[in-house]
């Protein structure tokens, strides 16, 4: 930790002392000089007297201004770190995992674990979710320092159904497809009994999860093939056509749905449906993508990411999305066939932060040999990375007073954090005695740059005289703990960082 005080005008050694450059009102030593011969001896020790006055005011004015003055406040400069760590809401995710168990992380940091369900697994029986299985992977994030981001699907290509059986039994009718070769059935989304079983779904993991301190992300996965918003490649047994997307207005009550149903929980559409984009973003929601990477993997005229991402940002006036909910990224196949087929990795994961990427989801897969150098320069902008540039504190204070402490941080990431976490100090006395004080600023919306707090402090006023430790963190109002950690260097135990020795008076 750099401490830095006002530099002194003088120093207090005499030999070092510079020249002043102020005039002084003094009279000329050929004032006392005499004119008359008889006088021209007296006149000379007048003169040498004169100049000998003159020489000493000077030094006496120089002394005084050196005399060394203590500033009232200190200013420190804390030490960034290149540390790599996890923080919530972004990050390299783990994919059907946790970081606890996910041995090709290798090391690497990850505070998001990421699911996929279809509505099958999760409500096998007619109105009885399993809950039970969300509280598990809640705790284990927990345990494994992550939170977990998840989506529900309700069509895709392995089972010949993926709602629950239940649901055609009681009647809702459905569409018989080929995919593959296979014979698939989806529900008709327009059908009553699908709505109020679907949306009564969404309502009660809602009404039980939202706001969790351990849920991170909802990725809405409600309709099309695996929840990715489109059907392509399916063909309708009866029309021979492809089957065709819920109508625009059924799609956006089902975005609707989810946004009042998780108020307080991150959310993301994949990117595919143009129009329902258009409708989520519209309303709050971040953007997805399933296919990071692709230079040429489906074809040689055309790849995603030359040719339709950021083409479909436009298109869906999703320039501005990121500023108010995440992006997410997940990998085209995995790294290892990024690295076999020779694409520029910088490349791509520059083309991620381009786009303000909080997430990427390498699906848990082996990192290729050689790649990690570029990894772990991603991650070190990738989301939100929060440090000091510098803070003031006053050198002295009273029991009782209220100071401020003014803060300068900066965000070296690509995006803000999407989450209220809150600014606190922590006042630490050599006894083991703490005060804890939880300011107003969130860092929720700081986008990449500078940004400046004010931190109100109000001493106790029954402190002891000594000096104190005064440490900074980011709490998490949920948990009242220090859980955003910060590019510094000097981290405790607990998440915080001791920043400041403060003396209090008597």
């Amino acid at each position: 930790m750099k401490i830095r005080t006002p530099e002194r005008m003088f120093q207090s050694n005499p030999s070092q002392i510079e020249p002043l450059n102020v005039p002084l009102s003094l009279p000329s030593p050929r004032a006392f000089q005499s004119t008359s011969p008889i006088g021209r001896g007296r006149g000379e020790a007048l003169t040498f007297v004169g100049k000998l006055v003159a020489r000493l005011l000077c030094f006496t004015v120089a002394i005084a201004m050196a005399e060394p003055t203590e500033s009232p406040s200190v200013r420190v400069q804390p030490r960034e770190t290149q540390e790599l760590f996890a923080n919530p809401g972004m990050g390299w995710q783990t994919f059907h995992r946790f970081a606890d168990d996910d041995r090709n992380l290798q090391g690497l940091p990850s505070g998001s674990a990421y699911f996929r369900f279809y509505w099958r697994e999760i409500e096998p029986r007619d109105g009885q979710i399993d809950f039970a299985k969300f509280d598990d992977l809640l705790a284990h994030a927990h345990r494994a320092g992550q939170k977990l981001a998840f989506r529900i699907m309700c069509t895709g290509s392995g089972e010949y159904m993926d709602v629950p059986v239940w649901l055609k039994e009681r009647g809702c009718h459905g569409i018989e497809f080929l995919y593959g070769g296979r014979k698939h059935w989806a529900p008709d989304f327009s059908d009553p009994l699908f709505q109020e079983a679907h949306f009564r779904l969404i309502r009660e993991l809602g009404r039980r999860y939202d706001g969790h301190p351990d849920l991170d992300l909802i990725d809405i996965g409600s309709v099309g093939l695996w929840g990715e918003w489109h059907m392509s490649g399916t063909e309708a047994l009866e029309t021979h056509k492809p089957v065709p997307l819920p109508s625009l207005e059924l799609r956006r009550t089902i975005i609707d749905e989810w946004r009042r149903a998780f108020p307080h929980t991150s959310k993301v559409i994949l990117i595919g449906s143009a129009e329902g984009m258009t409708e989520a973003v519209a309303k709050g929601y971040g953007w997805r993508a399933d296919c990071l990477g692709d230079m040429g993997g489906f074809s040689k005229n055309w790849n995603h990411m030359t040719h339709f991402y950021l083409q479909q940002i436009e298109s869906t006036g999703a320039q501005d999305a990121w500023k108010g909910a995440p992006v997410a990224f997940e990998s085209c196949w995995d790294m290892r066939k990024w690295k076999s087929e020779g694409w520029d990795i910088r490349f791509i994961f520059d083309y991620a932060l381009r786009c303000h990427a909080s997430y990427v989801n390498n699906k848990s897969a082996p990192i290729p040999e050689g790649t990690r150098d570029e990894i772990e320069r991603f991650l070190r902008r990738l989301g939100y990375r929060l440090t000091i540039r510098s803070l003031e504190h006053p050198r002295k204070v009273q029991p009782g007073s209220k100071i401020v402490i003014p803060v300068e941080w900066e965000n070296l990431g690509v995006a803000p954090p999407y989450r209220d976490y809150y600014v606190a100090l922590q006042l630490r006395a050599a006894n083991g005695r703490k005060q804890t004080l939880v300011s107003s600023a969130s860092i929720r919306g700081w986008l990449p740059g500078l940004h400046k707090t004010e931190l109100p402090v109000t001493l106790a006023k029954d402190l002891t005289a000594g000096e104190y430790e005064l440490a900074i963190g980011v709490i998490d109002p949920a948990t009242e703990k220090a859980t955003v950690r910060l590019a510094l260097e000097n981290r405790d135990s607990e998440g915080w960082y001791p920043l400041i020795r403060l003396e209090v008076g008597r």
